[in-house]
């Protein structure tokens, strides 16, 4: 289907090449092969896109921020807080993004959306449809958790599993967009997603005192993407940003080690922060330039290390978070090991989903 912008709001543009244009192919991708970003007409423009999606809201967004004296204490830390994504409507921050990628398709005229996800990002679109009396296709890899797959269920969507990693998913709902011209919600390409992440940008700018470091668990890296748009459009100097990645799917942070401008090539093994395996990220190459830009930092982190934060974040701060939010701790403990981030440092970290939506036990 067309994703021609409404009126003179928007166009689309691509940060690698510098190309411009009116309609989006339905893959979001540039000719180039990078994902295309959105440019307002103006600020009102933005606002009035951005209202008329409001009536799909569900709450997302102003998450609480907490202290968390026991990590700082074990870490060494002067101060680290914790923003709490987990209590967004569905579970995860992958809402803020969700609201906005539904209230697009919306607006574009979709009846239908397609999705392809680990399970938190579909389970979000999922819900924003059904709030939007849109029909969802939500394909998901063969290996997704239960409670995931109930979630998403339970709003109505069609699951379609596809046997194999995030990419091979990803290539089945490309190949079911083009061959039933249906609007392709992805929360890993569309502009519309990332724009929606700004609001937790937004929120981060508005604390006080500010973070010194932000470290995040990237899959994609929606997360980041909002920091540096947020940061940009406030004028203000970004907070050094730290990825984390899983060793079992590291494309970013092997990048970031060899010092390369694009992720690598990785044979994904499973992980239990499944909300990070992400083989191929189309917007990778932004990414590790904002990274880069903040003078932050990559790193990946074992299996085991991301368990034992799960265990600590819930039995002494009382947070239950699912791995992937916990790789984000595993990854600050190594930081700190590698001398990589001062002590002096005051850090937020977003705990990004609840422990409710992983595998039992």
């Amino acid at each position: 289907m067309s994703l021609r912008p409404l009126g003179t709001a928007f166009h689309y543009s691509c940060r690698r090449c510098g190309a411009s244009q009116d309609a989006a192919p339905a893959d979001w991708l540039c000719r180039c092969g990078e994902p295309l970003d959105i440019i307002w007409a103006s600020v009102e423009a933005r606002a009035e896109f951005l209202a008329g999606a409001a009536d799909l809201t569900l709450g997302e967004g102003n998450t609480p921020v907490v202290d968390l004296p026991r990590i700082a204490a074990r870490l060494g830390l002067r101060r680290v807080r914790a923003k709490l994504e987990l209590v967004n409507p569905t579970g995860s921050f992958k809402d803020r993004g969700a609201w906005l990628l539904v209230g697009a398709a919306r607006a574009l005229g979709a009846a239908e959306v397609v999705e392809d996800s680990s399970g938190n990002a579909g389970a979000a679109v999922a819900a924003y449809a059904a709030r939007a009396g849109l029909r969802a296709h939500i394909f998901v890899p063969a290996d997704t958790p239960a409670p995931k797959l109930t979630q998403i269920r339970a709003y109505g969507a069609r699951i379609v599993s596809v046997p194999g990693g995030r990419e091979a998913t990803t290539l089945a709902a490309l190949r079911y967009v083009r061959e039933a011209g249906l609007f392709y919600a992805s929360h890993n390409r569309s502009p519309f997603f990332t724009e929606g992440m700004v609001s937790f940008g937004d929120e981060v700018l508005r604390l006080g005192p500010a973070p010194t470091d932000v470290v995040v668990p990237v899959g994609n890296g929606s997360l980041v993407a909002g920091l540096w748009v947020a940061y940009r459009r406030a004028g203000r100097r970004l907070p050094r940003l730290h990825g984390v990645q899983a060793q079992a799917c590291a494309p970013l942070a092997e990048a970031w080690e060899k010092g390369l401008p694009e992720p690598v090539e990785v044979a994904a093994t499973p992980t239990v922060a499944g909300g990070i395996r992400v083989e191929r990220p189309p917007r990778g190459r932004q990414v590790l330039e904002i990274i880069r830009e903040s003078q932050g930092s990559m790193v990946a982190v074992d299996e085991q290390t991301i368990l034992e934060w799960v265990r600590f974040l819930a039995e002494h701060e009382g947070i239950f978070a699912e791995p992937t939010s916990a790789a984000a701790l595993a990854g600050l403990a190594r930081l700190i090991a590698d001398g990589r981030l001062p002590l002096d440092a005051d850090v937020l970290v977003p705990i990004t989903g609840t422990g409710l939506k992983a595998a039992a036990g």
